[in-house]
């Protein structure tokens, strides 16, 4: 029986990733450890949660014993679990320091201690940093330019150096810009989403020119569960989506498939160091069979889809949730007024 790990599996792309394997491996068990701070919530799996080959832990990854208790029995183990949001790492980068980095020690420590058969450790396109023309590739320098991507790049680098030094048999992959159902609303595209069904504004950053990929979130865990299986030890594995689009045109077509008006855009103070344009070559997956599926004007069209008919998901965590609303203060408050 294959077993594996999946840590912050109560997350966006985690509780995708969950749903994936249980649907594609019905051969497999799940262990899900998720702390279930603001963004990890049990109703993301609540689909799931009968079924006998899922269980589900609460726990810390910078917690030894939890880590211990949820890895144990496993084969293998996939590290979705982190602090994952730039904003919030402007406004404290400490969190990020402790889930990214010391977190992935600790998880790294145990798969070392008892001979885990295979680690993923998710990684960000962010870690290369800002790139005017052309693309990352694999083999390119990190030049992380904010805390979260620092924090990102030394968990990952901390992942390369337990292969490189222990032997520890793992793969990093390093995706773009996730989007698709149960993601926080705190994200560009659900948070537009929902501000627009409820005729709010459109805080956009600058001149709405900043450049990301778009990756569906199913293709991305096709993807990890794809370099899960086959994915070649002490190997970095780029996922691109193949989407590069402005924010300013994601930002028009949320609003033109909701039926809303432009005059919802707000343009606000950019924030600090607010990278340009973000690239990934993926030749090196290609290479090895896989791409991606879903169209981005369909999966775009999907997800407004999803969130306009799943008010129930995400209005109580705007009109209810304080960490939200202090958050969404502290960001975009003063922008706003």
């Amino acid at each position: 029986m294959t077993r594996v790990l999946v840590t912050g599996g109560c997350g966006f792309i985690g509780s995708n990733f969950v749903r994936a394997v249980l649907v594609e491996r019905p051969g497999w068990e799940v262990v899900n450890l998720d702390k279930l701070t603001y963004a990890g919530r049990l109703e993301n799996l609540a689909d799931v949660a009968g079924d006998r080959r899922y269980r589900f832990v609460k726990g810390d990854i910078c917690d030894r014993e939890a880590v211990a208790e949820a890895m144990a029995g496993c084969t293998m183990a996939v590290n979705f679990a982190a602090e994952t949001h730039v904003d919030r790492s402007l406004l404290g980068a400490a969190h990020f320091i402790d889930t990214d980095m010391k977190g992935v020690l600790v998880l790294l420590e145990e798969a070392r201690r008892i001979g885990l058969g295979r680690f993923v450790q998710i990684s960000t396109d962010e870690v290369y940093g800002s790139i005017a023309e052309g693309s990352f590739d694999e083999s390119c320098v990190l030049n992380p330019r904010n805390p979260y991507a620092a924090s990102k790049a030394g968990g990952d680098r901390l992942a390369f150096a337990y292969w490189a030094t222990y032997g520890v048999p793992l793969v990093i992959t390093r995706a773009s810009n996730n989007y698709g159902p149960y993601q926080y609303p705190e994200k560009l595209i659900p948070l537009f989403v929902t501000n627009a069904l409820r005729d709010e504004s459109l805080p956009l950053y600058g001149d709405g020119r900043n450049v990301r990929d778009w990756l569906h979130v199913s293709d991305h865990c096709r993807a990890v569960l794809f370099v899960l299986e086959r994915g070649a030890a002490g190997e970095v594995y780029n996922i691109a989506g193949g989407n590069e689009r402005e924010n300013i045109a994601i930002t028009r077509e949320v609003l033109r498939l909701l039926g809303k008006p432009e005059s919802l855009i707000r343009p606000v103070a950019d924030r600090v160091g607010h990278d340009r344009r973000y690239s990934l070559a993926a030749a090196k997956l290609s290479d090895l069979g896989w791409s991606p599926l879903v169209p981005f004007e369909r999966g775009l069209a999907e997800t407004v889809r999803w969130y306009a008919e799943n008010e129930a998901w995400w209005r109580p965590i705007k009109d209810h949730d304080g960490e939200f609303r202090r958050y969404y203060e502290e960001q975009y408050g003063a922008r706003l007024r």
